[in-house]
């Protein structure tokens, strides 16, 4: 499923207050960076944030569901990204609060990696 050139348009404008948001294409849909990290994913026109166990229970609290596909071997996958409450999409300071712990959980993610796999220097 594609993503309107007026969804992604929107998606950038949602998070503008967290600074630099860039977006890529990918996955058939479209990846949310920051500072060259991914914090969200957007499929269709639901935007799913990257959780970690210390912002995945705020997700689980407003009724999230997590971003899951259908694996080669007819299995399905999770992945480690919460829709975004629906409530928050009208609210461009929420989301940015929103953003933030994303953001954070793909900065955690990050610095568990060994060296040579991290994606962003320091």
């Amino acid at each position: 499923m594609s993503i309107s050139p007026e969804y992604q348009e929107f998606a950038l404008e949602l998070f503008e207050p967290v600074g630099t948001v860039s977006l890529r294409r990918m996955f058939g849909g479209a990846g949310l960076f920051h500072q060259g990290l991914m914090f969200a994913l957007i499929i269709g026109e639901t935007i799913y944030m990257k959780v970690d166990d210390i912002n995945r229970p705020a997700y689980e609290a407003a009724g999230c569901e997590p971003f899951t596909y259908d694996t080669s071997r007819g299995s399905r996958g999770v992945m480690s990204y919460f829709a975004l409450p629906e409530v928050v999409y009208d609210d461009q300071a929420e989301a940015a609060e929103w953003a933030r712990g994303a953001i954070d959980a793909a900065f955690r993610a990050d610095a568990a990696k060994p060296p040579s796999r991290r994606k962003r220097t320091t």
